[in-house]
Parts: structure tokens; C-alpha cells; sequence
């Protein structure tokens, strides 16, 4: 299953449970807490830069990154894609843990204006819980026969161990389907690393220049426009021409037509401001 991308990856779960908003135990700021992930709950992951799977966290993944990294984990709007907040912090992770249900946290807010803009939404539950992350334990499966929570017999993966990077609320689109639920955020957010420069610059301020090169390393390549984009392979693991899988090669194709699509809605949000 290595065809499969395992670093900065985005996970949003819009649920009522995600992100919440109390008075402060001490002083005058406000606590945001919540769960930004949940366990063993089969979730599809539909995404061009990803594939098609469907993916689950395991309890314990978690718990090397709240013990190892929690110095360097950040609490970020829309993981620094605002054009207002940027890559400014929304407070401090007091509280990092696994419980029963997921990833557990509670971040003292900061007493400032772009914070308290936020807050608002925070209350009226206007917002979801997003994380980015690096896989760096898994277990996939091949099911032999369709079931109650994978009727297309997808590949299956189960993550036992991550990186954790950053997390914080954003706001997203409802879906057509039910609000609740765990969704891939991922083309997003490579989206903005193909389109949006300010976007880049900011990232490189926050992580620095090697990881940025890191991340651009890994997108798609640009692909002949004069080429008509093939359709999905029935063996994703067959070769294609020139050593690669076929579909990393059409991954590519569906990427470069989802970054497209991505800037028509972007222009569509600006021109309803108008």
C-alpha cells in the first residue's frame, strides 16, 4: 500500500462535539476544548491527492505525539489559510489527551482581537476541528467481501501512530449528507500550496524553508494540457510508462482539474461578497 501519501494530511470533523467554548478555570479568557479526532469510526477518504479508502484511527495514535511534540503542536484558524489571522496562534494547548472518544484537548485563548472575532462562531458552534498530520504507523486491509461500513470493499487502512503537527477550528461547507462526520481536508490544503503564494510564505515563517521544500517536493507535477485525462485504472498498482504507478500518473491528472475546480469556487465566494 505504498502508493498511498502519509505526510500532511487534513482531517476535519464537523460535529457538535468538535469544538466548544467555556469561561477559563483562572483569569478573564475563555477556554476552547473538544475533540478533534475520533476512534474506530470508518470514515471514506475520497480525495485526488489521497485516493479512495477508508480510514480509521486507532486509540493510542495519538499519545507518543501529546507526550513527544507538545511543545511543538499549534492551535491555528483554517491551519493558517485566513487572509485576515494568517499564522497567528489562537492560544496554548493546556490539555492534550486520549479519552474514550478520540483526541481530547482544552487551549487557553488569547486575549486579542483576532481571537475574540472568532469567538462568536466558536459558541454558536458555527465551526468544525481540524488537525494536520504525518502517519507514521498503519495497517491496511483488503476486505474478500462487502460489509455494513465498506459496501464498495475498499481498502481499508487503520492508523495506529501519528505526527501531529497543528489543529485548531475552521469553517467549512455543509455537505450534502449528514454534518457529522470525519472528512479529508487534504486537497485543500495542497491547493493552497499550488495557488496561493501568500499562503506558502506565511507556511514557511511557521514550519521554515526546509519544510516548505519538503512539501512542494511531494505535490503533483504539471502534466501536458494537450493530453485528455485517462480514466481511473482498474489495477492501481500496475505500472505506467516511465516506472511509476498508473495511478500516481492519473492522480496527477485528477489533481490539476481539482485545483481548477477549487479556484472557480474561490471566485464564485468572492463574486457573492460582491
Amino acid at each position: 500500500m505504498t502508493d498511498y501519501p502519509q505526510d500532511n494530511l487534513v482531517r476535519a470533523w464537523a460535529s457538535p462535539d468538535a469544538v466548544g467554548l467555556r469561561a477559563a478555570s483562572a483569569g478573564d479568557g475563555n477556554t476552547m476544548f473538544g475533540h478533534f479526532a475520533v476512534f474506530d469510526v470508518w470514515t471514506e477518504i475520497n480525495s485526488v491527492f489521497e485516493g479512495k479508502f477508508l480510514e480509521r484511527i486507532a486509540p493510542g495514535a495519538f499519545a507518543d505525539t501529546f507526550r513527544d511534540r507538545r511543545g511543538q503542536i499549534r492551535v491555528l484558524y483554517d491551519h493558517g489559510a485566513d487572509p485576515m489571522i494568517g499564522n497567528k496562534p489562537l492560544g496554548s494547548p493546556d490539555v492534550l489527551r486520549e479519552d474514550k472518544t478520540g483526541a481530547y484537548y482544552e487551549v487557553d485563548l488569547f486575549d486579542s482581537s483576532y481571537v475574540n472575532d472568532l469567538k462568536p462562531a466558536i459558541r454558536t458552534g458555527q465551526v468544525g476541528a481540524s488537525f494536520r498530520f504525518k502517519v507514521t504507523g498503519e495497517e491496511w486491509a483488503s476486505p474478500e467481501k462487502a460489509t455494513r461500513d465498506n459496501p464498495q470493499q475498499l481498502d481499508e487502512r487503520t492508523i495506529t501512530k501519528v505526527d501531529l503537527y497543528e489543529f485548531g477550528p475552521v469553517t467549512f461547507p455543509a455537505y450534502a449528507d449528514a454534518s457529522a462526520g470525519l472528512r479529508s481536508r487534504t486537497d485543500e490544503f495542497i491547493a493552497h500550496f499550488l495557488n496561493d503564494p501568500v499562503f506558502v510564505a506565511r507556511f514557511k515563517e511557521r514550519a521554515g524553508p526546509a519544510v516548505v521544500e519538503q512539501i512542494q517536493a511531494s505535490l503533483p507535477t504539471a502534466v501536458d494540457t494537450e493530453e485528455e485525462a485517462p480514466t481511473e485504472p482498474d489495477d492501481p498498482d500496475e505500472p505506467a510508462d516511465g516506472g511509476e504507478t498508473e495511478s500516481a500518473g492519473r492522480r496527477r491528472e485528477w489533481f490539476k482539474q481539482a485545483t481548477a475546480d477549487y479556484d472557480a469556487h474561490l471566485a464564485r465566494l468572492e463574486r457573492a461578497k460582491q
